[in-house]
């Protein structure tokens, strides 16, 4: 469809394609997305191949201090004179020998079983009765040996980095020049890579407590670590992908339960998100109004209820809705009710406990999109609205030409980050619900459940953490994929500067 036949279609039309368009962008985005995995391993592949050939012409064709370099690291920046990074250098290979003999190894050498001598009780010569022996403990083999497995890759990159430094030296030598002394790296580290200084520390943090945590808890998605395999009692060990498989063949209950809550995820995401975007620009586009009093009063009302905490708003309103909560006493006080309303629990009806908890969403969402909202419109071209006058247009007209294009296109990047933020969003269904009302039918799940709170139910109340593990990392699957898919076909990703 071009574009003259696109701009002759109605506005429900309009949707309809683009709705259209978005699903059929789906199998070509997994395509470019196949082909880029394709390209990235290759090129992967070919990196490696280059290394090893450059490793080797290195050696040959390097003097003995790069010679020496492959084996006692820092050898070659020392006999070219820079004494200390040599030093650094020897000081990181002697230490991770240490750590390997004195620790390391022996979590390796398990890391392939995670164990296999349980906690027993033995008898111990002197003693008249039989001790408790401890046995292996797959937590602590899995966690350190995935530590181990880290430090090994970055010693390999220390290491590739030290013959890189001396082969460098080694030719600074040669061709009749000195090599920096260790002040003027430092001076370098304070101005001209001071940005590398900068980053170091945090990048050292973001390693230690987001990825070391991050691959532990992948890896747990592949072991047997649930409520039967505790350790350090009893051991767990690898499993493969049977924890996908019982979600999504293999365990029917698992499945079950796996399926209704996804199900119900997408429809929270997609009228939560919608929602409160929807409502809040209408809203927006009411205070911006010209001719409108008391603007600031509207703003500073909503600005308060974005200053009081998420939580304490939903606490709030699940006393509220509760059976002996301000609502049912007042509809039973007033004569509309007889009986008190169950807008959380109950379980004959769980529509009304998820439709309520997406008008009690609408109400602590909308604020946010309104003040978001609020600064975009400030800063659409007043001109684009004066020609479209001249030229005869109406309000709407203006609006459906106008602002509602700027809106998206401005927007699609907070779109996407606010689906996927409701698709993980734990505060407003726990704090609210806590995911009920309950179904027996369900793997420790209520009906209003997100994948995100049946994850943590499944962590903190039964201890399946393989089980939650598997979920995370699907979670993280569908919300990379929909935002990339979702991004990549929008204008604001297409067409950066329509609007500048």
């Amino acid at each position: 469809m071009n574009y003259l036949d696109y701009m002759q279609l109605s506005p429900m039309e309009k949707i309809a394609y683009k709705v259209k368009s978005f699903f059929a962008a789906i199998p070509g985005a997994l395509a470019k997305f196949g082909t880029f995995l394709k390209k990235f391993f290759i090129g992967l592949f070919k990196g490696i191949g280059n290394f090893f050939k450059n490793y080797a012409n290195d050696f040959k064709t390097g003097g003995i201090s790069t010679k020496l370099s492959y084996v006692i690291m820092g050898a070659g920046c020392m006999m070219c004179g820079q004494l200390v990074k040599g030093l650094i250098f020897l000081a990181l290979e002697v230490g991770f020998i240490a750590y390997m003999v004195g620790f390391g190894a022996p979590y390796m050498a398990k890391f392939g079983t995670l164990g296999t001598v349980t906690s027993h009780m033995e008898r111990v010569p002197g003693k008249p009765m039989p001790v408790r022996v401890p046995g292996d403990n797959s937590m602590l083999i899995l966690l350190f040996g995935t530590l181990t497995l880290i430090l090994i890759v970055i010693f390999i990159a220390v290491y590739i980095l030290n013959i890189k430094v001396a082969v460098k030296c080694e030719r600074i030598v040669k061709s009749g020049s000195r090599p920096n002394t260790i002040q003027e790296d430092i001076a370098t580290l304070m101005d001209e890579k001071f940005h590398v200084t900068l980053l170091a520390i945090p990048t050292f943090l973001v390693g230690c407590f987001t990825i070391l945590p991050l691959i532990f808890m992948i890896l747990i998605a592949f072991t047997n670590f649930d409520h039967d395999h505790q350790p350090p009692n009893t051991l767990f060990t690898w499993v493969g992908f049977g924890n996908f498989s019982n979600i999504f063949i293999s365990n029917p209950e698992y499945s079950r339960t796996f399926t209704k809550i996804i199900g119900w995820t997408f429809i929270w995401a997609v009228v939560a998100t919608f929602s409160c975007y929807i409502l809040g620009v209408i809203v927006a586009l009411l205070i911006n109004t010209k001719g409108l009093k008391g603007k600031s009063i509207f703003r500073t009302c909503f600005v308060l209820s974005v200053a009081v905490p998420q939580f304490v708003t939903l606490l709030l309103m699940a006393q509220m809705l509760s059976q002996d909560g301000v609502i049912n006493v007042f509809l039973h006080n007033a004569g509309f009710i007889k009986e008190p309303i169950k807008f959380l629990t109950d379980q004959s009806n769980p529509n009304l406990a998820r439709i309520t908890i997406i008008i009690v969403n609408i109400w602590i969402g909308v604020p946010y999109t309104i003040l978001s909202t609020t600064g975009i419109l400030l800063n659409i071209p007043e001109d684009l609205y004066e020609s479209a006058r001249i030229d005869g247009a109406t309000p709407v007209v203006q609006f459906t030409k106008i602002t509602l294009p700027y809106l998206i296109f401005v927007t699609t990047p907070q779109l996407i980050s606010t689906f996927v933020g409701n698709i993980n969003n734990f505060n407003v269904i726990f704090l609210l619900s806590g995911g009920g009302p309950s179904n027996v039918n369900l793997y420790k799940a209520g009906e209003t459940d997100l994948l995100v709170t049946w994850l943590y139910k499944l962590t903190m109340e039964k201890n399946d953490n393989n089980l939650a593990a598997a979920i995370g990392i699907i979670v993280f699957i569908i919300s990379a994929t929909l935002s990339l898919i979702t991004f990549n076909n929008s204008k604001s990703a297409k067409d950066e500067g329509a609007f500048s």
